[in-house]
């Protein structure tokens, strides 16, 4: 069983920034597609970015696009994700997903592996 664990999250006023981390004990995920997915209160969960294995691509959802980077570094098998200018509208629980595939995706079917969340409030 891969358990992601995610750190970071907290309450920040808008305009600030936060950097969320995700880690993997036991489990290697230097082969596979990483994502970040966000639930706000009675809202779906919804993507907001991906990145291959190697970490040469990178895919956001137009929401954050400018705002957001999701990064990672497999040496110390941690994926990131700084967020910038935060609204109000960021506020959510902040998933980090896994996928047994390598590459950018977006939907959330394509993550086999998946975290159990952060809270990012954001206060206006």
């Amino acid at each position: 069983q891969v358990h992601l664990e995610e750190s970071g999250g907290g309450l920040v006023q808008a305009g600030g920034s936060l950097r969320l981390s995700c880690s993997a004990p036991g489990f290697t995920f230097s082969r596979n597609g990483m994502g970040w997915f966000r639930q706000a209160p009675g809202k779906e969960r919804e993507f907001v970015a991906g990145i291959n294995w190697i970490g040469s691509t990178t895919f956001y959802a137009m929401s954050v696009k400018g705002r957001f980077t999701i990064s990672r570094d497999n040496a110390k098998n941690t994926l990131y994700l700084q967020m910038n200018t935060l609204t109000p509208e960021d506020t959510g629980v902040y998933y980090c997903a896994g996928s047994r595939e390598d590459g950018v995706y977006y939907a959330p079917y394509k993550y086999e592996y998946w975290g159990q969340g952060t809270q990012v409030t954001v206060s206006s």
